[in-house]
């Protein structure tokens, strides 16, 4: 009994840490991962502030705890296979922006290129910061970036357009 309670919690951790499996994906897993966090932006869309801002808190911790054990379960300090963090990523970067198809694919295109490219501190923070907390922490900074970048193209836009 013990030991199938343990099998159940390893594979659930596993499954949350990949991202539904997607971080299987044979190529691009951390696009593919991603793209979960669409439809997760999609649900919390219509929440008040608060209740978004406390689901992506809850989403953080959930994954700085699946995507240590996930890697430990893999063997490896930070495999492709953990995607829970771009997840965790990709709602920071929509939080605030109205969810619409154009804004999605801004937010989207945005988060891929930190999270690709890390530039300075993404970079310092995916490299100096180990375990659970590091896999996911860099994601949040490229969220943070992407989410800024957003804003201001959004806000070019609207200004363009109606100037």
């Amino acid at each position: 009994m013990a030991q199938a309670r343990l099998a159940l919690k390893k594979n659930i951790i596993k499954f949350i840490g990949t991202g539904a499996y997607t971080g299987y994906f044979p190529f691009m897993p951390g696009t593919i991962g991603t793209l979960v966090g669409v439809p997760i932006a999609y649900l919390i869309s219509a929440w008040p502030l608060y209740a978004q801002a406390a689901f992506i808190l809850f989403v953080f911790c959930v994954s700085v705890y699946t995507a240590g054990e996930t890697a430990i379960m893999l063997g490896k300090s930070d495999p492709p296979q953990v995607v829970c963090d771009e997840i965790t990523g990709y709602l920071i970067s929509i939080f605030l922006i109205p969810f619409t198809a154009v804004n999605v694919i801004i937010a989207f295109v945005f988060f891929r290129f930190f999270d690709i490219l890390k530039p300075f501190p993404i970079r310092q923070v995916d490299r100096r910061i180990r375990g659970g907390i590091g896999i996911t922490l860099d994601d949040v900074v490229a969220g943070v970036f992407a989410n800024i970048c957003a804003q201001a193209a959004l806000w070019l836009i609207k200004n363009r357009i109606t100037a």
